[in-house]
């Protein structure tokens, strides 16, 4: 029976989380907690270990509160369950794409859904800012402003931003 919940809830993730991972962390955070497998700080967490591990962001949550849950054949489960529906759905689109490339409706429904991921992103922007700006404040908000410049204005490659504040981390709070 929890495979066949972990199955469910997952792929209602992975059928309704648009805009990739971090648009879905809201659901997969609503997911763990129907779970009751943690809180908002533990999943800060997860998300810290899905970012710095290879592979979707979506995917390694899935896995982890999969395996967390129900062990290997929860995690299983949960990773089939969170990538079946978008395997079905490019499927799908690939079939009907030349059909309907040129449809007003199918550029309406994409241009509704645009500021939806948006807003999706932005959520997920504003809960993981709330658990991870709780302790040692002013050098975490200072940390977190200093990524987005020098990411997203000096081209500093994110892999390095990541590790250089994991040492951070480390030494402040070690």
């Amino acid at each position: 029976m929890i495979y066949l919940k972990l199955f469910c809830v997952f792929a209602r993730i992975g059928l309704f989380g648009f805009g990739g991972g971090m648009a879905m962390l809201p659901m997969i955070y609503q997911g763990a907690k129907e779970f009751q497998l943690m809180d908002a700080g533990e999943f800060s967490n997860l998300v810290a270990i899905s970012q710095v591990t290879p592979g979707p962001l979506a995917i390694n949550a899935a896995t982890y509160v999969g395996y967390n849950c129900a062990g290997v054949p929860g995690a299983l489960v949960a990773t089939t369950a969170t990538a079946l529906p978008s395997f079905i759905l490019v499927l799908i689109c690939c079939y009907f794409i030349n059909k309907f490339k040129e449809s007003r409706a199918v550029e309406g429904a994409f241009t509704g859904i645009r500021p939806v991921t948006v807003g999706l992103i932005g959520s997920a922007v504003i809960f993981m800012g709330q658990s991870a700006f709780t302790s040692l404040a002013p050098v975490l908000i200072l940390i977190g402003i200093a990524s987005v410049v020098l990411v997203g204005k000096l081209k500093v490659s994110p892999v390095i931003i990541v590790l250089a504040a994991g040492v951070i981390g480390a030494f402040l709070c070690g």
